[in-house]
């Protein structure tokens, strides 16, 4: 437990200081934004999806290491991936987070994604790292509203 708690902290730290596609997709064709109100987490996410796919994806905004790094590791890990996909990496990813009895998955392309399991431990940190991704499902279903995490 103690090398994931460090690959953990390690991960997140590096994510969250040099986060990965931290940008405006210029011909995105979705886009949502979020906002935890409980520390003030906000982004603006942007799809480029065509054939039902996720073409490019990036994001825009400010917040703690573990929202910033769970932006970073999504966008990295949905790219090209269908939107099918995309909600099938969001199920589980949720259920990592906030149930205990939670299993593994073999979902290939999950492994990083795994190291989030850490902030279970931390209720309030939840809505830190699910901002990201439930953004993203406001984005896939053309959802207008600011989701919020609350």
């Amino acid at each position: 437990m103690s090398e994931l708690r460090e690959l953990y902290q390690e991960m997140i730290l590096d994510h969250g200081r040099h986060p990965r596609n931290c940008c405006v997709i210029p011909h995105a064709n979705r886009q949502a934004q979020g906002f935890n109100q409980l520390c003030g987490d906000q982004l603006t996410l942007y799809l480029e999806t065509g054939d039902n796919r996720i073409k490019n994806i990036g994001f825009t905004g400010s917040g703690c290491a573990i929202s910033m790094a769970s932006a970073s590791l999504m966008s990295e890990t949905l790219k090209g991936k269908t939107e099918q996909e995309a909600n099938l990496f969001f199920q589980f990813f949720h259920s990592l987070l906030t149930n205990a009895e939670a299993k593994t998955t073999t979902i290939v392309g999950f492994e990083k994604l795994a190291v989030f399991s850490g902030v279970r431990l931390y209720p309030a940190r939840v809505k830190c790292a699910t901002l990201a991704w439930h953004t993203l499902q406001a984005a896939l279903n053309q959802r207008k509203e600011m989701i919020s995490t609350e």
